[in-house]
């Protein structure tokens, strides 16, 4: 297959959500056609509700001012698939992504016609072979792998016992993941096993407690990355600088290239995940630890697009703790006035995401991305309905995506911030839309 051909088949498997089948039976098995390459190098494994890929990107970081060929597998991806697989910080060829695409096709294929597993390969499944044997290919020393949903029975929760980190767990994709904090919590934790070694972030109690039985019942010894810190200072766009204390007493100065104070707790354990694989043997200076969450960029997570005429934050909240965070720094760092761009998926609680945001905004635009899983402008207006009652505000709805956002721009002053946010795919479809337009020379984040 050429590359063309590779993204074909790729909507061939059908929605990385809808069409996912949970489980281990299948990636098992076409690993172990692959030569199990998964098994060649360790693995840090990164699970949570929020936080999970900013956190894989400063481990990542790190490790790359370090000095450490690491590879990075993200998603979801945000404009091309290949953003997803990375060694070094760069994102892999078309042309090896095709060439690995049609050598896993194959071999997948040929198990389902010979009945070794059960169906056909689902999205997820299929790239994460490829990330696997990619990484094998460029002979990375260490992965960084982001959990795609859950833990339990996501693919990436194959790799032998190594690293595992926990960022902070909520409530989100309760149909698949069960409707209780607990619940949650307990497919997540699957991904610490007996030999790992593990770090956690701050948690809810109910999450806490499930993580803590998991690991006594793992023999695992975890770190709780829930110190308080001193913060030095702050940037005008957001970025916080605190004073980090070492596993061995010393103290750094540390400044987040991430914007967002909840950025802080996902440093924490960014750094102190560093610091056991510095315990491991890898060579990780405290320089490196500075300079990796220093330099890290994150597209999609309160990304600004500037210079430009009003100024566009990025931001893919998808859940109500994502869009609390939205919230947060639109009081502490946002211009006014406010034109929101809203978009979600169906199944997430619109109603508490619109409730945090809504309220700051001058103006609202609701909006649909061209997924299967996207609610409908009706059912964005349903749900927040009596929000908007309240509020005294105008509130439009406007498809598709590209009118809303020539809406929004029409309709902002140039003094003012438009902030388009609900779900990493509408950020997406607004990074095209800015590619496409007149606005493209925007599309660089001011960091």
């Amino acid at each position: 297959m050429n590359y063309w051909e590779t993204l074909a088949y790729l909507d061939e498997l059908g929605h990385e959500l809808l069409r996912a089948r949970f489980g281990l039976e299948k990636i098992h098995r076409l690993l172990a056609e692959l030569g199990d390459p998964h098994t060649a190098y360790p693995s840090v494994i990164i699970a949570g509700t929020n936080g999970k890929g900013s956190t894989a990107a400063m481990v990542e970081a790190i490790l790359r001012h370090a000095g450490v060929r690491a590879g990075l597998y993200t998603s979801p991806h945000l404009v091309r698939v290949e953003e997803r697989i990375r060694v070094g910080g760069q994102e892999i060829a078309p042309e090896e992504l095709a060439a690995l695409a049609t050598r896993v096709r194959e071999i997948s294929e040929a198990l389902w016609r010979r009945g070794e597993i059960p169906s056909r390969l689902t999205y997820f499944e299929f790239l994460t072979a490829i990330g696997f044997e990619y990484f094998r290919e460029k002979r990375v020393e260490i992965a960084v792998l982001e959990v795609g949903l859950g833990g339990r029975l996501d693919a990436t929760n194959v790799v032998p016992p190594f690293l595992s980190l926990i960022t902070s767990i909520d409530i989100d994709h309760e149909q698949y993941l069960g409707s209780t904090i607990a619940a949650i919590a307990g497919e997540k934790a699957m991904i610490i096993k007996s030999g790992a070694r593990a770090v956690i972030a701050r948690q809810l109690p109910e999450a806490r407690e499930v993580l803590r039985a998991r690991c006594q019942e793992c023999g695992v010894h975890p770190v709780w990355a829930e110190e308080e810190v001193e913060i030095l200072g702050c940037e005008p766009d957001g970025r916080f600088s605190f004073l980090y204390r070492t596993a061995s007493g010393r103290d750094l100065q540390v400044h987040l290239g991430l914007r967002g104070r909840h950025q802080i707790e996902n440093a924490l354990v960014a750094l102190r995940a560093a610091e056991i694989l510095r315990e491991m043997g890898y060579s990780i200076s405290d320089e490196a630890l500075c300079d990796g969450v220093a330099s890290v960029a994150w597209p999609g997570r309160l990304e600004i697009i500037g210079p430009s005429s009003p100024l566009l934050l990025l931001d893919g909240a998808h859940n109500t703790e994502g869009a609390r965070a939205v919230r947060a720094y639109l009081e502490e760092f946002g211009r006014r006035p406010l034109t929101l761009v809203f978009g979600a998926m169906r199944d997430k609680r619109i109603a508490e995401m619109a409730a945090e945001l809504f309220p700051l905004a001058d103006a609202i635009l609701l909006t649909r991305v061209p997924d299967e899983r996207a609610a409908p402008c009706e059912q964005l207006l349903e749900q927040t309905a009596e929000l908007c009652g309240h509020l005294n505000r105008p509130i439009e709805a406007v498809e598709p995506v590209p009118a809303a956002l020539d809406r929004a721009w029409e309709r902002t002053p140039s003094d003012g911030m438009i902030c388009v946010t609900g779900s990493l795919y509408l950020v997406g479809e607004t990074k095209r839309w800015l590619a496409r337009s007149q606005r493209d020379r925007f599309v660089c984040d001011e960091s």
